[in-house]
């Protein structure tokens, strides 16, 4: 489920993302931007754990298929790898929302070509409006067209659909269907510009909630559902047969028979519920749909499968169940390309005990069940399941027949059957992406295997994090399925936390001198809200709650593991010695407080509410506010004690209207001093120390220069250095950051969406400082060494070594990465790199270098933010390009005069 999201996101607009960052994907730098240094990054492997709405197979092209997720941006499948590639983390912080994709369009005509439509909420959760984002490189690279009004990838309705569909015939023209009353839309160029069909009778009704005031359960769902009948047009014109479902229970399907010029309400259709999807066979002229008595995702007590003739008018109930046995709404829906005639759809919001899967091969004549009692509450199952790589679906439950576990899933409004491939299917769930591989068996009276096929796609909501300085190297705090102990950054756990299992674990600490001592809080419908281990975390068991909890909010624990404070929801700050056998309540610090520890004092403990920061030196008993001033004055804030020096203490947070930056002090918080060469930070998080650096290295998820990203601090925040690029934003980055406290220059990064992101620097020497941001590179000064225009730029001296690697390639295009090392001695004050293509290919777009092709030949030079490239260390750009007939590497680089080797 999402509440946990929707929840993140308020307290993302409480934290000024409206304020300052570039816009996402966009190409222009800043004038004046801090140093950089070339990362790596990867994901913490977990594998899903988010919901999955949609997937899209392109039905001209062969594995090419996409996913899109509520709050996590879009992927791409990668055939040869059996993964998943993301392909929104360019969107940035201003644009949070656009990491919601509420439809994708795959575009059939030209597979190169795919469109998604992007924004998570459509009411004053999310500041922005909505955009279609459009790709003519399979989405390695975009552009972008603002919309006048929101969209909802996070809202309910999110799993009706396809809303945005590309006409098969004529495929620059696009329909777009609104939410919140907006309509349908058009675009007649490629999604460039988009203008409103108004002649379209009807914009939708339905509300999930009238009454909900926040305006999330409250809006209009609109329209739902575009699906054109490509037999009714040629190639070239557009197509003259649409369908377009609606959110109105009495008048939910429409068709236009002359290319949307004129619409009509199809006559003789199912009224009372909900049309969720509408999935065309052209070959035997039938028209598919779906029917809830909701909107989903979470809700559905009755549904019908309806079968409209598209040649008769003929509507024919079809429904595999009669509707007095149903407790459920039909949505996910998809037919068969390979073999006509054969349907599939799912009951997706049959919660106990499992969903269900319903296939027929004679056009809904007749259906079979993926599972049947055989005597209740005995069940025969058609497929076995296999979480053998993602062991952790399983959930560590142990339920009592009929009830099964891992389940066959939850949430399932994405089902898609391969159009190339009939034994292949995907759906999608609230956790992860299923599949099999052989679904033949199913008709053959076999069982069929289903195994996650989600690796790559990685959709958590990190509420903390924790890199203990022995043990695990990373402990998580996760939204909807708890968090992760991770012995192994590449590995997926073998469970999540349980004992107990929180919906989300909201906040978690360790013992500084003692880390196999941690404590974790969170939400749970029933049964108590905090948990300890002694080994680390590998195992857990519950405490006791205070009279009156309702929520998880923040913990703490001692720095020696004697003692804990608590801030839960529901009641004010308590403290406790032990293991939360019993509580005391805290005085002299208000409710909803944020809490810390010393990490050298145990009986020392910090907390911050509404501006104020408050000291305990009794283990939590009694808390003093203290004299500092200064301060944000909400509570979108989050700070922490730095390890083994008593007393020193970082804030960061406010907001764009008010104080907002970090803060130092080294007196327990009885006054904080605030970072002139930070202008906004949300996050700090304390790694190893640098070589030859005598305090740890600060990180920080921040605005420096103008420049928002992840920050390094190698000085104690003296100077810093942007270590992510416009490639890595990952939309909002302000939850938690920590460093490593055993490994130089390593970062983890709490995303909305897209999981624990961590970073390892190229640098090899150990580290050092940044540039001062206060004193920019001047572009415009000729003596400047860093501006890429001067004629008397040194020139590179020293040994050099490029990787060239293509990271992707499809028809007629590819993507590359090229990293350039400095394997000499000396430093770099700028560089320049060339090499010759040796099939000809061309560079359609490069990132994070300027360059110029004449010919074959290319020449990539730093921009003002990466000319510097220390002795030992690396820097990296990447670009799209075109090709024909062969794409060869480049055998050949050099830096000035001096050749590079090439690996």
């Amino acid at each position: 489920m999402r509440r946990t999201r929707i929840l993140t996101a308020v307290l993302a607009l409480a934290a000024g993302l409206i304020a300052g960052g570039p816009p996402a994907l966009a190409t222009d730098s800043p004038e004046a931007t801090p140093a950089a240094e070339s990362y790596a990054w990867k994901n913490v492997r977990i594998d899903g754990g988010g919901f999955v709405p949609g997937i899209v197979f392109n039905r001209k092209e062969k594995n090419l298929a996409y996913a899109r997720t509520d709050i996590g941006g879009a992927y791409r499948w990668q055939e040869s790898s059996k993964t998943w590639t993301p392909l929104l983390d360019p969107v940035g912080w201003a644009d949070w929302g656009h990491t919601g994709v509420v439809s994708l369009a795959s575009d059939s005509a030209d597979p190169n070509r795919v469109y998604a439509a992007v924004g998570t909420y459509t009411n004053s959760w999310d500041p922005g409006n909505g955009a279609v984002l459009r790709s003519a490189d399979r989405g390695a690279s975009w552009q972008k067209t603002n919309l006048p009004f929101k969209l909802g990838g996070n809202m309910p309705g999110r799993g009706m659909g396809e809303r945005l569909a590309v006409d098969p015939n004529r495929n620059s023209v696009l329909y777009l269907g609104a939410p919140s009353g907006k309509g349908l839309w058009r675009s007649t160029d490629s999604g460039v510009t988009w203008a409103q069909v108004t002649n379209f009778p009807n914009v939708g009704n339905y509300q999930q909630d009238p009454t909900d005031t926040s305006g999330y359960a409250s809006d209009n769902q609109g329209i739902v559902w575009v699906t054109f009948d490509e037999s009714t047009g040629t190639s070239g014109n557009a197509t003259k047969t649409i369908y377009v479902g609606v959110a109105d229970k009495d008048n939910a399907v429409y068709r236009s028979a002359d290319a949307g010029a004129t619409w009509t309400r199809v006559a003789g259709q199912p009224t009372g519920q909900l049309a969720h999807k509408g999935v065309l066979d052209t070959v035997n002229g039938y028209l598919y749909i779906a029917y809830s008595d909701k909107g989903g995702p979470y809700d559905g007590g009755k549904g019908r499968l309806w079968r409209y003739a598209t040649a008769t008018g003929t509507w024919t109930d079809i429904s595999p169940v009669a509707e007095a046995d149903t407790y459920y709404g039909f949505s996910g829906l998809t037919v068969d390309r390979q073999k006509p005639g054969t349907v599939m759809a799912t009951a997706y919001s049959s919660w106990w005990p499992d969903t269900q899967i319903f296939r027929s091969t004679d056009s809904g004549g007749a259906w079979t069940k993926a599972w049947d009692y055989t005597s209740y509450p005995n069940r025969a199952n058609r497929y076995t399941m296999d979480v053998s790589s993602s062991p952790w679906l399983t959930w560590g439950a142990n339920p009592s027949p009929p009830e099964q576990t891992p389940k066959l899933g939850w949430m399932t409004e994405a089902l898609e059957i391969d159009p190339f491939n009939s034994s292949r299917m995907m759906y999608g769930t609230g956790a992860t992406i299923y599949g099999t591989e052989n679904l033949a068996d199913w008709d053959s009276g076999g069982q069929f295997t289903i195994k996650p096929m989600v690796q790559g796609l990685e959709e958590t909501a990190v509420l903390d994090i924790a890199a203990p300085p022995s043990g695990a190297p990373l402990l998580s705090a996760l939204g909807d399925i708890g968090g992760f102990r991770h012995t192994d950054l590449t590995k997926v756990p073998s469970m999540m936390f349980t004992s107990p299992n929180f919906t989300s674990t909201t906040s978690l600490d360790y013992a500084e001198t003692n880390p196999n001592t941690v404590v974790r809080v969170g939400n749970l419908d029933s049964g108590p809200h905090v948990a300890f281990s002694t080994d680390n975390g590998a195992n857990w068991w519950a405490g006791s709650d205070p009279s009156g909890v309702s929520g998880g909010g923040t913990v703490a624990a001692a720095a020696d593991g004697s003692r804990f404070v608590w801030s839960p929801a529901g009641t004010g700050v308590q403290y406790t010695t032990g293991f939360g056998t019993s509580w005391q309540a805290s005085s002299g610090i208000p409710s909803g407080a944020i809490v810390e520890s010393d990490r050298v004092d145990p009986k020392v403990f910090y907390g911050f509410k509404s501006g104020k920061f408050y000291v305990s030196s009794d283990g939590g008993a009694t808390f003093t506010v203290s004299a500092a001033t200064g301060l944000p004055a909400g509570d979108s804030v989050r700070f922490k004690a730095l390890p083994g020096t008593k007393g020193d203490v970082w804030l960061a947070g406010g907001a764009s209207d008010g104080a907002y930056g970090l803060w130092h002090s080294t007196d327990s918080g009885a006054t904080f001093a605030k970072l002139s060469t930070v202008e906004q930070a949300d996050t700090i998080g304390f790694g190893k120390a640098a070589a030859g650096a005598s305090y740890q290295t600060l990180y920080t998820s921040a605005k420096v220069a103008g420049v928002r990203g992840i920050f390094r601090s190698t000085d104690k925040g003296v100077t810093w250095t942007r270590v992510n690029d416009d490639a890595h934003q990952w939309g909002w980055t302000g939850g938690a950051i920590t460093g490593d406290p055993r490994v130089y220059g390593r970062v983890y990064v709490s995303t909305n969406g897209r999981g624990v992101v961590y970073g390892d620097t190229s640098d090899t020497s150990g580290g050092g400082g940044g540039t001062d941001p206060t004193d920019p590179a001047d572009p415009t000064d000729p003596t400047d060494p860093t501006d890429p225009t001067d004629p008397t730029d040194p020139t590179p001296t020293g040994a050099c070594a490029v990787t060239y690697a293509i990271t992707n390639q499809w028809s007629g295009g590819f993507q590359a990465d090229v990293r350039l090392a400095n394997t000499g001695t000396s430093a770099w004050s700028g560089w320049s790199l060339n090499w010759a293509f040796p099939n000809g290919q061309t560079v359609s777009q490069l990132w994070n270098a300027d360059y110029t092709q004449s010919g074959s030949t290319v020449t990539a030079k730093n921009i003002g933010w990466n000319a510097d490239v220390a002795a030992g260390s690396s820097v990296s750009f990447g670009f799209t390009g075109s090709w024909s007939g062969t794409n060869a590497k480049p055998t050949a680089f050099k830096l000035g005069d001096q050749s590079c080797t090439v690996s």
